[in-house]
């Protein structure tokens, strides 16, 4: 090959380069443009003192009432931009096809530290605002920090939700026991924890779901075999490597985690 053809050689090498990484960059560009849609469906809200997104029902229509789920963080979660407390669930939630089946609020509120009774009081705020909000179905769930934070505005006012989906939620090993049963065993729980979890140990979910079976509570727990601590995704999603115990028979046996929780109601608790 003479020198003219080596140099047309090597631009047309590199001109199919520079197409390459200018079709990965633009597939790269538009699979994070897709990734972000599911994140415009929360709406940024800042007329509390607490940052929040609301994602609304699909179909809003008055005439319905709506069930409103509300989604705690975990610590990586914790801030003030309103945007790092939407996680993993949060977008599996935002699913089109399970928005169709479970029209529902939303309510995703972002704090900077643990979750406590101010953090109540400004949820139960804004739920009530809500236009045909279900006050009767109003559920909360969930990872890690808030795992631990569901079980902790569960004891501050047992008989505000009807349901609860914790993952991961009993707590750091240097923390203090902080989980009354007797306070929660009538509220309807679905507990998620892996069982080789070392930041929030899974011992203390097998203590606390003891304490259940002996106080007749209505707790369900599914283990994650093999899992550690990264599990949120599977209480909306499912996974193959989980088993489900129940405290008593008073348990929903549905194994479908938002059938389950669509399911539940004050209405029946009273």
């Amino acid at each position: 090959m003479n020198a003219p053809e080596m140099h047309r050689s090597r631009w047309t090498a590199l001109a199919v380069l520079l197409l390459a990484v200018h079709g990965l960059a633009g597939a790269q560009a538009a699979e994070t443009e897709e990734s972000e849609d599911w994140v415009r469906l929360y709406e940024p809200r800042t007329d509390r003192e607490v940052p929040y997104r609301l994602m609304r029902p699909l179909g809003f229509d008055a005439g319905n009432r709506y069930p409103v789920i509300v989604s705690l963080h975990g610590g990586g979660g914790r801030g003030a931009d309103n945007r790092k407390q939407l996680r993993v669930w949060t977008r599996l939630l935002a699913d089109e096809a399970r928005r169709r089946e479970f029209p529902s609020y939303v309510l995703a509120p972002q704090s900077p530290r643990l979750w406590d009774a101010e953090h109540l009081k400004t949820i139960k705020e804004i739920v009530a605002e809500l236009p045909s909000a279900d006050m009767d179905r109003i559920y909360l769930l969930g990872h890690s920090m808030g795992g631990h934070g569901t079980f902790i505005l569960l004891q501050l006012d047992p008989g505000y939700f009807a349901a609860a989906a914790p993952s991961a939620g009993t707590g750091l090993p240097q923390t203090e026991e902080f989980i009354n049963p007797s306070l929660i065993k009538d509220i309807p729980i679905w507990a998620f924890h892996g069982d080789a979890d070392t930041v929030c140990p899974y011992e203390r979910e097998q203590k606390l779901f003891a304490q259940m079976e002996r106080l007749g509570g209505n707790m369900k727990l599914t283990t994650w075999a093999g899992d550690g601590h990264g599990v949120a995704a599977k209480m909306i999603a499912g996974g193959d490597n989980g088993s489900t115990r129940c405290s008593s028979d008073r348990c929903d046996p549905e194994p479908a985690m938002l059938k389950w929780l669509f399911a539940q109601s004050l209405r029946g608790r009273r």
